[in-house]
């Protein structure tokens, strides 16, 4: 049953892929990607489309298909596998942490791919057990940096809506002079979400730490603050 649907997916992904954009694709990364080179509306549509058929499967059914995609090494079988674990994320129990976290250590090359797993299926999770928080902090001292930048931005949604500013801020301490730019640009982005809902706090973080925080992390955290505050937050 696995190696018919994943079949009929790549047979849709085949036909809708085309080399103008497998070229266009790779400039977003500086990793070598492996593409099929389909856009990223139709690979949604084809995520939506094969959902249906098997939303009402076992979810170790659903993670079991999840993983044959994410062996295949290709970035769209990726997007589709972790749009598939978000789909079910009411369906998530404590144990399926351990299935997030090992896709993200054994698969996860990309910036984008972090960003699809941990912004949606991880960040749900931490929002359904918030007693995970702990881990995230495990994630920010990893070795690997998409880990790192994953740490950050699985609280991306939840900042947003103005939740675990604390944890936000125990997270930003341990990644504060990270040398890796897109785990800069991660930890960075997750205080601009968090500024949205806790503007003041997280401008007097930044004034606290402007110093040593790297110029790339900066702005990113001050994005969305008013001008004077962003002039304020630039100073040397």
């Amino acid at each position: 049953m696995h190696s018919e649907i994943i079949t009929r997916i790549r047979q849709d992904l085949a036909v809708n892929a085309d080399e103008e954009t497998k070229k266009s694709s790779r400039r977003f990364f500086k990793e070598n990607v492996q593409l099929h080179g389909v856009r990223s509306s139709p690979v949604r549509k084809i995520s939506q489309q094969y959902f249906r058929e098997i939303r009402g499967g076992d979810k170790k059914w659903i993670f079991a298909l999840c993983e044959e995609l994410l062996q295949s090494g290709y970035f769209e079988e990726a997007v589709i596998a972790y749009d598939w674990a978000h789909r079910i994320h009411a369906r998530f129990e404590p144990g399926d942490f351990s299935v997030l976290e090992g896709w993200l250590s054994h698969y996860v090359s990309n910036w984008a791919e972090c960003d699809t797993l941990c912004n949606h299926a991880v960040g749900s999770f931490i929002e359904q057990y918030p007693e995970f928080l702990s881990r995230l902090k495990s994630w920010a001292r990893s070795g690997n940096r998409w880990i790192r930048r994953g740490a950050a931005v699985s609280l991306v949604l939840p900042a947003r809506k103005g939740k675990f500013l604390e944890e936000i801020f125990g997270i930003a301490d341990i990644l504060l002079k990270d040398p890796e730019d897109m785990v800069q640009k991660g930890y960075g982005w997750m205080l601009k979400e968090a500024s949205k809902s806790h503007r003041d706090e997280i401008f007097a973080y930044v004034m606290r730490h402007k110093h040593e925080m790297p110029r790339t992390a900066l702005r990113y955290a001050i994005e969305k603050m008013p001008v004077e505050m962003r002039k304020q937050a630039m100073e040397k």
